[in-house]
């Protein structure tokens, strides 16, 4: 089990391509795709609000922040598929991006050098 959650982006997409192939039947269009995509992020960001913000769950909700995480990867996946995106190869080239272009950024920033403040409880 242990080398099923070890897989590289690459076989990701061949996982899910594979899956769309013999069990999706086909893959939505690229429209389809990106309102689905879009959803998924609003079905996180509800989970995050509540476990972190200040909502609280509604009667009979339940946190199931991977499940909301793998559903926003699975159709992130799905759309780089259908648009010959190698997701490995793209977040390679931004992390190279973002590591020389951000070098001194993030250190000399005044705003993220202290723990956010938090509200005293009362």
């Amino acid at each position: 089990m242990e080398a099923q959650n070890n897989k590289s982006l690459r076989e990701l997409q061949a996982e899910v391509d594979a899956w769309i192939q013999t069990v999706g039947v086909r893959y939505f269009n690229e429209l389809t795709n990106t309102a689905i995509l879009m959803e998924e992020v609003g079905e996180l960001a509800r989970v995050m609000a509540r476990k972190y913000g200040e909502q609280s769950f509604k009667a009979g909700e339940t946190e199931n922040l991977a499940e909301e995480m793998a559903d926003v990867l699975f159709v992130l996946i799905c759309l780089a598929n259908q648009t010959g995106v190698d997701l490995a190869a793209a977040f390679r080239q931004k992390m190279e991006l973002k590591t020389s272009r951000d070098q001194q950024r993030h250190r000399n920033n005044p705003k993220i050098q202290t723990e956010p403040a938090t509200k005293n409880e009362g």
